[in-house]
């Protein structure tokens, strides 16, 4: 995610880094030059180009800005319930480990370490990546043998992050019956350990489910078809201004729809895509100082982006 001072309005006029313009300029300069070679033929009169009808661009023009703005509103629900569901971990987290205090000070350990396998397991599983278990080496301090059955876990299970579930479910059922923990203590605490099953299965109906395929191609087509029909119906009456027209429209309509496509799949790298890496890094921190541990280093922005 692009993280940016955004008061300094002369600053956002010229910004580059984490805005959609990148993606979209050498459309925008393919649609300028078509632009100009409308106009300079008509001008030379080396080829009469038709005008396309204004006002068949008017209606589609408030067409599909309807419809974009359905198309982005539905994008950015999906990345904004994608935040809540993850500030609901960080909440669950916090609420889980304190009331972990109820088990003895080796129990609850392992617990909590199990807690931050799975918030790392997870973001992995949205991401489409597997990466191994020595990456918790320097701070969850993993045996190896604990390691070995972590990386197999990873290469060999489909829902790695909820066996870590179970393996708490079963430590928590362990405590129950050596006398650790009563019923009630179990009750509670296992509230926690079932909104982090149901967060899951809310990041994975996002993950699993995009916009229909057909409504994306559909929209996506009448962008690029209304964008580059715009010079040969604009052209006879705006003459030399015809590519700047042009490229402002284009960069609106090629606009909404690339960062649309970004929105729609949140958990991903895409620059404004969120922050799970640092939103776990958040949650191993908050959790080892409460256990009195070294803290691994907090993640900053490089080039302002927050992966």
């Amino acid at each position: 995610m692009i993280v940016r001072e955004k008061s300094n309005n002369l600053a956002l006029l010229f910004m580059w880094r984490g805005t959609i313009l990148p993606k979209v300029l050498p459309m925008i300069i393919m649609l300028m030059a078509v632009s100009m070679i409308a106009w300079g033929l008509t001008y030379y009169q080396v080829y009469t180009v038709k005008s396309v009808p204004v006002v068949g661009f008017t209606v589609l023009g408030v067409i599909l800005s309807i419809f974009l703005s359905f198309r982005n509103n539905a994008c950015y629900d999906r990345w904004w319930e994608g935040r809540k569901l993850w500030g609901a971990l960080i909440a669950n987290t916090r609420h889980f480990t304190r009331d972990t205090r109820f088990l003895n000070e080796n129990e609850r350990r392992a617990i909590l370490v199990d807690m931050l396998i799975f918030t790392n397991l997870l973001k992995d599983r949205l991401r489409h990546q597997q990466l191994p278990a020595d990456r918790f080496a320097d701070y969850l301090h993993l045996d190896d043998n604990k390691q070995q059955k972590l990386n197999t876990l990873i290469k060999n299970h489909i829902n790695a992050p909820q066996v870590i579930l179970e393996n708490i479910q079963i430590r928590l059922i362990h405590a129950v019956n050596t006398g650790q923990i009563s019923d009630i203590i179990y009750s509670s605490i296992q509230r926690h350990v079932i909104e982090m099953g149901n967060i899951q299965a809310g990041c994975d109906r996002i993950n699993s489910t995009p916009l229909p395929l057909p409504y994306s191609v559909l929209l996506h087509r009448a962008v690029f078809c209304f964008c580059w029909l715009l010079p040969f119906g604009v052209s006879s009456t705006l003459g030399l201004w015809t590519p700047l027209l042009v490229g402002l429209v284009a960069y609106l309509f090629l606009g909404l729809d690339e960062l649309s496509k970004e929105l729609e799949e949140p958990f991903g790298l895409d620059l404004n895509d969120l922050p799970l890496d640092n939103i776990v890094r958040l949650i191993e921190r908050e959790t080892l100082a409460l256990l009195g541990d070294e803290l691994p280093h907090a993640h900053t922005p490089k080039h302002f982006y927050l992966s």
